[in-house]
């Protein structure tokens, strides 16, 4: 699944378009073959790159890195600069369709020469000189310029011109922004990449510094035994002009290179200064600074044997890279190299992809085991607090439903004893009626006599009667808001509320129960 902002490439099948032929060269993650495509018929060159399948794994390139190959391939036109034609993609691998350069690398080229020239060189030093150029004035610096990545678009013509391929290391310079990095071959790379300072335009020149010393020498300046010596080497600025070695190369040549093998990068040549320097301006001059023909030539002579020496030891300890290799080659300069040689060589890559592959899987196994042992604790942490939870919980349930019943019984006490005050409420009432009837009932003589001499008292008894109607109306008032605030107090107070309760009602009764009236002696 694409992420947004990701790059999208063909997806169709390359077979399709393209019928892929023979291997052209292999490096690392990378493999290159011949192809044509088969609507036109021109021949291309499909460079497949493994992709990365996890984050975990170190096999295959990033996908990231790959797509900002591809984004300065694709803003490149340039007759010294390999050309990409169209770009594809399958669930392993991405091609790249580029420009078929089939001449081979250009040491290889100059190397089976029987002489070489300044004049030569400084033409092929030009084309290389005008492809940077091209680079830089669009802030791209290559960062992986060495022999291996200079080729030949074709040698069977007179001056072959020359391609820069490989642009996996290629970055954009952002204004305003520092970019450090450590990558590229160790005998090539600058100073300021190997201290892992803020790199620019000028780690490319001094690429053609190393470069130009190996052309006119057939020797590497800061080449040590071990890749450690040889880092060391460049840092120190360890390197001189041998006299055996340049016994035969002008000054301007010396001069050209003293000039970009400066590890101020401040005082260093730009392109343009490189462009405009006199050995690469008066190139057509050279052969007068020889002291004779006959020595030139033989020191030129003597360049070509050095530079096929190099050209050796380069192919024969360097691994391959991702770069256009023409396999032609080995047929002149391995071919002395024993099959009990590239025996080894293959158990020694081998070994190193399986140690690859073993570091990568213990890499994911302790990354996994780590995970899983904090996720572990996690969980176990988030068990614990669930189970305290729980636990409180259901504590409160069992005290919610302990207080339910307690409400319930006190309750159920309030309303017996409510029933209870109604029922007496109902025998007053009773009471009350068989008074007023007592009251109405027609009176015989005696009685109206009594009545007669007892008007004072029955009006005092009327007032009393009203009196204990109006209280009693009180009483069921302040019972019912006695009530009402019970309910709303807590469970726990019921049962002692209604106590009080109970004892109030008792005295009101007592209270409230009819003396008995003492009759006059005329009644």
């Amino acid at each position: 699944m694409k992420t947004p902002g990701m790059a999208v490439f063909k997806q169709q099948h390359i077979d399709d378009f393209y019928e892929i032929g023979e291997q052209l060269g292999s490096g690392q993650f990378a493999m290159v073959k011949r192809c044509v495509e088969r609507s036109t018929g021109v021949e291309y060159a499909a460079k497949f790159i493994k992709k990365r399948q996890s984050r975990a794994s170190r096999r295959g390139v990033k996908r990231d890195e790959i797509e900002r190959e591809v984004n300065i391939l694709q803003q490149l036109q340039h007759n010294n600069i390999v050309t990409l034609h169209d770009v594809y993609e399958n669930r392993t691998d991405v091609v790249l369709i580029l420009e078929l350069v089939s001449g081979g690398e250009l040491f290889d080229f100059l190397a089976q020469k029987e002489s070489l020239s300044e004049e030569e060189a400084t033409q092929f030093m030009k084309q290389i000189l005008d492809g940077v150029e091209y680079l830089h004035s669009k802030r791209i610096v290559h960062f992986d310029l060495k022999p291996e990545n200079i080729m030949l678009l074709d040698r069977n013509v007179a001056l072959p011109r020359i391609k820069l391929i490989d642009f996996g290391l290629a970055h954009k310079l952002e204004a305003g922004a520092d970019f450090k990095n450590i990558f590229g071959t160790p005998e090539f790379v600058a100073p300021e990449i190997v201290n892992y300072e803020p790199l620019g335009l000028e780690a490319d020149m001094w690429s053609i510094g190393v470069i130009t010393y190996i052309l006119l020498s057939g020797a590497s300046p800061f080449l040590g035994d071990t890749k450690q010596e040889t880092l060391g080497n460049i840092s120190a600025m360890d390197y001189n002009f041998d006299e055996e070695l340049f016994s035969n190369t002008s000054e301007l040549a010396k001069s050209f290179i003293r000039q970009l093998l400066v590890k101020d990068t401040r005082k260093r040549m730009t392109i343009q200064e490189a462009l405009n320097h006199p050995w690469i301006k008066s190139c057509d001059h050279m052969e007068e600074e020889s002291a004779a023909l006959e020595a030139e030539k033989k020191a030129e002579q003597l360049k070509t044997k050095r530079l096929q020496e190099y050209t050796i030891q380069s192919h024969s300890s360097v691994p391959h890279n991702n770069t256009y290799a023409n396999f032609e080659r080995f047929a002149h300069v391995l071919e002395d190299v024993s099959l009990m040689e590239r025996g080894l060589s293959e158990v020694a890559v081998a070994h190193h992809s399986l140690q690859g592959d073993i570091e990568a899987l213990l890499t994911i196994y302790n990354d996994k085991e780590s995970w899983y042992k904090e996720e572990s604790e996690t969980a176990r942490k988030h068990l614990s607090q669930v189970r305290y939870e729980f636990c409180k919980v259901e504590a409160t349930r069992r005290l919610l439903q302990e207080d339910l019943k307690s409400m319930d019984a006190s309750l159920e006490s309030i309303s017996g004893k409510y029933d209870h005050r109604q029922s007496q409420l109902d025998a007053l009432r009773q009471e009350l009626s068989t008074e007023l009837r007592w009251l109405e009932e027609p009176l015989n003589p005696r009685q109206a006599m009594v009545k007669r001499l007892s008007v004072v008292n029955l009006d005092n008894f009327k007032r009393q009667y009203a009196r204990r109607r109006w209280k009693l109306s009180f009483r069921i008032v302040a019972l019912c808001n006695h009530l009402t605030r019970i309910m709303k107090k807590g469970p726990k107070q019921l049962e002692q509320n209604g106590r009080d309760c109970e004892s109030d009602q008792e005295e009101d009764v007592l209270k409230r129960r009819p003396r008995s009236r003492k009759r006059s002696s005329t009644s």
